[in-house]
């Protein structure tokens, strides 16, 4: 498939951190990913988003969703539950980015099922490799599809 003919990945970026958010789509447009990035800032705006409830009632399906585990209210861990739990998006993977490095956050993400744990890369560059992680890993899922 031609970069021209490729759908782009709607990902879901649940991140409360506004540097984040910014490393994190400019790493994307320095990879040229073909994406829609579409961000909420908490657990409960992303339930919505997934839900597509209120505001979101068109939101798109993600295909990936990044999500940070240490969010203000409905913290990440609730939505990966959440997510998990229910048969209309228990099969979006799910990878978790956090600044925690604890041992028993990677054990209980792990049994919650995430497709990939990374901790926040402190700079540009540690996120460009999160990110062409991400891609192909994409890549391996849609070809797994055909």
């Amino acid at each position: 498939m031609s970069d021209a003919q490729a759908v782009p990945i709607e990902i879901l970026l649940v991140e409360d951190d506004p540097g984040d958010v910014l490393i994190t789509r400019e790493a994307f447009a320095e990879n040229k990913l073909r994406n829609r990035l579409t961000v909420c800032t908490d657990g409960a705006e992303a339930l919505r988003f997934l839900r597509r409830v209120g505001e979101h009632a068109g939101a798109p399906r993600p295909d990936i969703i990044l999500l940070d585990l240490n969010l203000p209210g409905v913290d990440g861990r609730v939505v990966l539950r959440t997510v998990h739990a229910d048969p209309d998006l228990n099969r979006i993977p799910v990878v978790v980015l956090t600044s925690s490095t604890a041992e028993e956050d990677f054990l209980r993400s792990h049994e919650l099922r995430v497709d990939d744990y990374v901790a926040k890369p402190v700079d540009f560059a540690g996120l460009m490799n999160v990110v062409q992680r991400i891609e192909t890993f994409h890549i391996s899922v849609e070809r797994a599809a055909r």
